[in-house]
């Protein structure tokens, strides 16, 4: 059993070597080859500066390349959650865009919502819900309703204005979108109160909690990787990205006391409905508010099976 061992770790270490080498020797690698020699040896250098929410950022201290080469590595070598950033990116980033250029927060904000939820309707194990990881308290005091039958947290355009709001006003109160962006993780108060006792005035010159001193970086490195995917080993011609879904807004005044039978009535089935809707939390919609619900365009493609 301990030669067993000893053989597959063998294997395992000598892996990349034998990656990197033909078995006649040629200097010259086949298709292949070099496509397992990319698999293993991709590390793009780490530029000397980069731009995030309209603001040059010098990458030539120490610390700082340190700080982003992990978030890099990471990210570029977490291949499951990095492919599926990138397929959802096409989908979800059009209609986030235009909710940030709506508010006039900068574009590059939409890598918050990557490191948050990776672009999902995710559920942290501290309440946190949505693509902007709401925590039910702060939702509400941004005009998010949560109740028994609807979660707005997981309505992205409603979600993402109320981040637009949170970020606009913590700008306001820290005068740098960097503390504003560092904010969302720690809160205004917590940032003030790191910078107070530092006596410093910028995010990069600051000790934070570990999660909130990757917190930027970590937006720096997606951003990187989103913006330069072939650089990273990530070919998006050859990468399925995920369409964006075709819609229709129907608006609704008296409630639905079924939306399952509602769903019918539409032409589709609750399943859909969930799917674009996916704020609905149960099979009724209560007449005490309006609401606006989506619902697909032929131009989407189902194809529902038959009974």
């Amino acid at each position: 059993m301990k030669n067993v061992r000893k053989y597959f770790l063998f294997f395992i270490l000598t892996l990349p070597f034998l990656a990197c080498h033909s078995e006649n020797q040629n200097d010259e690698l086949q298709p292949n080859q070099e496509a397992r020699l990319n698999a293993f040896f991709i590390v793009p250098k780490i530029p000397d500066s980069m731009e995030l929410c309209g603001e040059k950022i010098d990458l030539t201290d120490i610390d700082m390349r340190d700080r982003l080469d992990r978030e890099i590595l990471a990210n570029a070598y977490f291949h499951s959650s990095t492919m599926l950033y990138l397929k959802r990116a096409n989908r979800f980033f059009p209609e986030i865009e235009k909710a940030l250029k709506a508010n006039n927060i900068p574009e590059d904000i939409k890598y918050l919502a990557v490191i948050e939820s990776g672009l999902s309707q995710a559920t942290s194990p501290a309440g946190a819900r949505g693509f902007w990881q709401f925590m039910p308290e702060t939702a509400k005091a941004y005009d998010l309703i949560i109740n028994d039958n609807i979660d707005q947290r997981l309505n992205l355009e409603k979600s993402t204005k109320a981040a637009c709001k949170y970020l606009s006003l913590a700008k306001d109160s820290l005068n740098d979108w960097f503390l504003a962006i560092a904010s969302y993780n720690r809160g205004v108060g917590g940032v003030k109160s790191d910078m107070k006792w530092q006596n410093s005035s910028d995010y990069f010159d600051t000790h934070m909690n570990s999660e909130t001193g990757r917190y930027i970086f970590r937006m720096m490195a997606i951003k990187l990787i989103m913006e330069n995917p072939k650089s990273y080993g990530y070919d998006l011609t050859k990468i399925e990205l995920y369409e964006p879904y075709a819609t229709r807004v129907v608006k609704i005044k008296g409630g639905i006391k079924d939306v399952s039978k509602w769903a019918k009535e539409q032409g589709v089935n609750y399943k859909i409905v969930k799917l674009l809707n996916p704020w609905i939390l149960k099979n009724t919609l209560p007449a005490t508010q309006a609401y606006e619900l989506l619902l697909p365009t032929e131009k989407m493609k189902l194809n529902p099976r038959k009974p």
